[in-house]
């Protein structure tokens, strides 16, 4: 497609979406061997090839619209999921956005080399807009799997957090019909709506009759965590489930009388062997001290 005089009405974008449907396959292969595919499909280079080819398509609808510098043109969209899942993949092996967007700048290169070869001579003005239509095109690339990139690290930080959450609060088998839930740290709405689900989640795959919340590894309890703490408990005693509150220790107890609290509905305990007593003597096990019981022998 060598560019002649007869193509000079048409407009530089659409002169590059010409040329990025005319060379596709020469691009599609020297962007396969370039790092930013290279390095994610290392198995097949058939789907590098595949994604490569998917970019180019793209570019060129977006070119042909002559939305050049628009990151929301519609032909992004087709590559945006693709992008997204290959900018993960670098991130986890180490490469963040910027080593990411400057390997996409690197794109740029085999391109021109075959623009270049398009016209009879590079040098001239109808050549030199083409150039500058391309490497605003690339640019906006950058842009979007930049873009892409900071939204795939928001969800693998906010999946993070999730995880953490979750294993911060553990729910425990402690005998059969009783699980309990060990808080430690600080306790805010995020967290109290993973301990209220996590628990009823075991209430009901453990069919746990007596459930267990010990707050002695919670530093403060104000308001709010008290709110939350009576929440759970209701929702346990909807799901079946009789739910003890264990840990209160003495300066807790008096936040809870100076802010007025009123935890009655709520069967407390001091600690977490207590509370499993109680369970365990609801349920008609007895609990005595083994060395009670070898004196009594």
């Amino acid at each position: 497609m060598q560019v002649s005089e007869q193509d000079a009405a048409e407009s530089a974008p659409q002169l590059v979406g010409a040329f990025l449907k005319h060379r596709r396959e020469q691009i599609v292969q020297r962007w396969a061997d370039a790092p930013l595919f290279r390095t994610v499909f290392t198995v097949s280079r058939d789907e590098a090839v595949e994604a490569c080819g998917a970019v180019v398509d793209a570019l060129c609808e977006v070119a042909s619209s002559g939305r050049l510098e628009d990151i929301g043109a519609p032909g992004f969209e087709a590559v945006r999921d693709q992008l997204g899942r290959m900018t993960a993949a670098r991130a986890r092996t180490g490469s963040g956005p910027a080593q990411v967007t400057e390997e996409v700048a690197a794109l740029r290169a085999p391109v021109l080399e075959l623009l270049r070869e398009e016209f009879p001579d590079p040098a001239s003005p109808r050549a030199r807009e083409g150039v500058l239509a391309l490497t605003l095109l690339i640019a906006t690339l950058r842009l979007v799997v930049m873009e892409t990139a900071l939204h795939a690290g928001e969800d693998l930080i906010e999946r993070q957090r999730q995880q953490l959450l979750e294993v911060a609060t553990p729910v425990v088998k402690l005998w059969e019909g009783t699980v309990a839930v060990p808080l430690i740290g600080t306790l805010d709405s995020v967290r109290s709506q993973v301990v209220m689900e996590s628990l009823l989640e075991a209430v009901v795959d453990q069919r746990a009759r007596y459930a267990i919340l010990d707050i002695t590894g919670v530093p403060t309890v104000d308001s709010l965590v008290a709110q939350h703490l009576m929440k759970t408990v209701a929702a346990a005693r909807l799901m079946g489930a009789e739910c003890i509150v264990s840990g209160i220790r003495p300066a807790i107890a008096q936040t809870i009388v100076q802010l007025g609290i009123d935890l009655g509905p709520v069967l407390t305990r001091a600690s977490l062997a207590d509370a499993l007593a109680y369970a365990l003597g609801r349920q008609g096990i007895e609990v005595s001290r083994a060395d009670a019981g070898a004196g009594a022998r």
